[in-house]
Order: structure tokens, then C-alpha cells, then sequence
């Protein structure tokens, strides 16, 4: 059950990131964002067409999450403050766009680490836990720890660093290699280098994070890091959730069509 919900909150933020990055417009985008943030069916009114259905599936899906895990309420409400969050985070990159605005790295992180979904999914992850998820554990979450954080760069940076060249010949937001380059005056080669060392510097910070005693229980903890290897997977050496017949298609084949007999 907590797979199949994860992979229908990642689907919708799939459809909600292209909205905001390719078909809105940024009025449609202000209306999308004040619906997300009413979070009811009579918000839909005022919607175009096409972001009626993607609006109706996703209050369907967090209703149908909801009625799965109705004994873990705290879940539900936490997962809906999550995804206003992120599209907040979105609606203010659409305005970068608009403008042409290429802002300075600190700006761009606060806002793209949000985009980049993983604090959110990693609220999802705790689907079906039970008991070992607690009023502590999303007090936790909330407060940004150190382990999400750092997931939370190493996805953005590593999506960045291999898709920013595709994304700004359709017409982008600026990524982290543009916004480093202009900012400190670097080579593209140069922003990858620096790049790769916050990447490695973050995988050490969740190492610590991993270390006695923990501020969680260790199960959420791995949650929290299996998704970053995720991340690390599917963006090591190119885009490959954007490109997914490529790398990340034989991936899946080994492991659920052709995977090595136990």
C-alpha cells in the first residue's frame, strides 16, 4: 500500500511540475496555486479546463490515501501542508521565469530544494509505518532536519547539473548551474566541480545523521535515505526521469521483469 501511494503522489507532482513549468500560464498558475491552497472541489470553478482534471486527481488521490490510513490522520494533514509548500515553492519560480530573473544562489536553494519534491515525498514515505511515526516524528520533519536538508540538495543539485541544458533550450526557470555561474563568475565546468563536493558534503552529513543516537527512529531515518538513493540512481550521470528508456528503463527491467533468481 505504501508504494502504491508514494508512486501516485510522485506521478501528480510529475504532472504538477510540468504545469508550472511548461503550460501555465502565470495567471493560470496564481489560480492553480490559490486552489492547492483552499484544498476543496469548489476551488475547481475557476480553473481552465486541463487543470480541472489534474486539480480533481489530486484531491482524489490524497482522499484515497486518506481513507487507507484513517487511523494515521496526522499523516493525511501533514502530506496536504507538504504539497501547498511545494506548490508555493512553484508558483515563485514561475515568477522568476516570467521576469527572466536568474536569482542568487541562496534565493534559488531556499525555494528549488522545496521544488525538487523531496522533503514532501519523504513526508509520504511515512505511509503505513504505524506506531513508529508520532506527533515527534512531523514535528521533526517540519523543522528541516539536518539528514532531509541534505537529501534535499543532493536531489536538486544532481537533477540540475545533468538536465539544465535540455530544460533551458525549452524555456526554464534558471537552475543551480546558472545561478552559480552568474553569481561567482564560474565556468559550467567549475560550477560541476563545486557542485559534486556539496553533493559528497551532504552524503556526509547523512551519514552523521545515521550515527547513535538518532532523533528519530532509525526506520524513518531509512526511509529518508532510500530516497536519496534514489535520487542518486536516477540522476548520476544524466537526466533519467525526464529520459527514462535509457538507463533508468533497464534498471527497472533487472529488478521486476528479469531480476537474478534467490
Amino acid at each position: 500500500m505504501a508504494r502504491r501511494m508514494l508512486t501516485k503522489v510522485i506521478a501528480m507532482t510529475s504532472i504538477i511540475d510540468d504545469i508550472y513549468d511548461v503550460y501555465g500560464t502565470l495567471e493560470e498558475l496564481e489560480l492553480f496555486t490559490e486552489a492547492v491552497e483552499r484544498w476543496d472541489m469548489s476551488a475547481m470553478d475557476k480553473l481552465p479546463e486541463y487543470m480541472r482534471v489534474c486539480y480533481q486527481a489530486l484531491l482524489d488521490v490524497y482522499c484515497e490515501i486518506e481513507e487507507e490510513i484513517a487511523k494515521e490522520d496526522r499523516i493525511g494533514s501533514t502530506m496536504r501542508k507538504k504539497r501547498k509548500i511545494q506548490v508555493r515553492a512553484y508558483y515563485e519560480e514561475a515568477k522568476w521565469l516570467q521576469v527572466q530573473k536568474i536569482p542568487t544562489m541562496e534565493e534559488y536553494i531556499a525555494v528549488a530544494v522545496v521544488t525538487a519534491g523531496y522533503p514532501m515525498l519523504a513526508t509520504t514515505s511515512f505511509i503505513g509505518m504505524g506506531d513508529v511515526v508520532t506527533k515527534e516524528t512531523f514535528d521533526w520533519i517540519f523543522s528541516e532536519p539536518k539528514i532531509v536538508r541534505a537529501s534535499a540538495v543532493i536531489s536538486r543539485l544532481m537533477d540540475d547539473m545533468v538536465s539544465h541544458k535540455f530544460e533551458q533550450k525549452r524555456g526554464h526557470v534558471a537552475s543551480a548551474v546558472e545561478c552559480y555561474m552568474k553569481q561567482h563568475g564560474a565556468s559550467e565546468e567549475e560550477t560541476h566541480v563545486e557542485f559534486n563536493k556539496q553533493v559528497t558534503n551532504a552524503w556526509k552529513d547523512i551519514n552523521e545523521e545515521c550515527l547513535n543516537p538518532t532523533a528519530v527512529p532509525k526506520p524513518i531515518l531509512t526511509r529518508v535515505v532510500n530516497l536519496a538513493s534514489v535520487v542518486d540512481v536516477v540522476y548520476k550521470n544524466e537526466d533519467g526521469y525526464t529520459h527514462s528508456g535509457t538507463v533508468l528503463k533497464d534498471f527497472v527491467t533487472s529488478m521486476i521483469i528479469d531480476p537474478v533468481p534467490i
